[in-house]
């Protein structure tokens, strides 16, 4: 089983639909007793949040989020705990939104370089 999240950023790997999560977008996790959740944001995305548990290497949780042009959505996500042969974890994730049509698969990967965490206890976000 692959270590805790606790304290982990990580980013997708790749972009998503407009108004979802993407490159810029950065997931800080966090993990207690078998309970995870996290803050997110950048891209697309103002603000996110996700609650939820893991069991071993498998994650359940919901999330929601508020996107630059002012709508919300909401979904639900499972997801399976993978350490990299360089130590990093990845998230390869299986989703569906709840608010609206569609669901679709993801990859999320731990960053480790400075330049890609926010500040402690930040979540950056990157207005281009």
């Amino acid at each position: 089983m692959a270590g805790s999240l606790d304290g982990l950023v990580l980013s997708p790997v790749a972009d998503q639909a407009p108004g979802q999560v993407g490159t810029r977008t950065r997931f800080v996790y966090h993990e207690q007793g078998g309970r995870i959740w996290a803050e997110y944001a950048g891209g697309d995305i103002v603000r996110g949040h996700l609650v939820g548990t893991r069991e071993g290497d498998r994650l359940d949780f919901r999330y929601v989020q508020l996107e630059h042009d002012g709508t919300t959505s909401c979904g639900h996500c499972e997801s399976t705990v993978v350490e990299l042969p360089d130590g990093r974890v990845r998230l390869e994730e299986t989703w569906e939104w709840e608010s609206q049509p569609g669901s679709g698969t993801s990859v999320v990967e731990q960053l480790t370089a400075p330049e890609d965490r926010p500040a402690a206890g930040q979540v950056s976000m990157v207005i281009r």
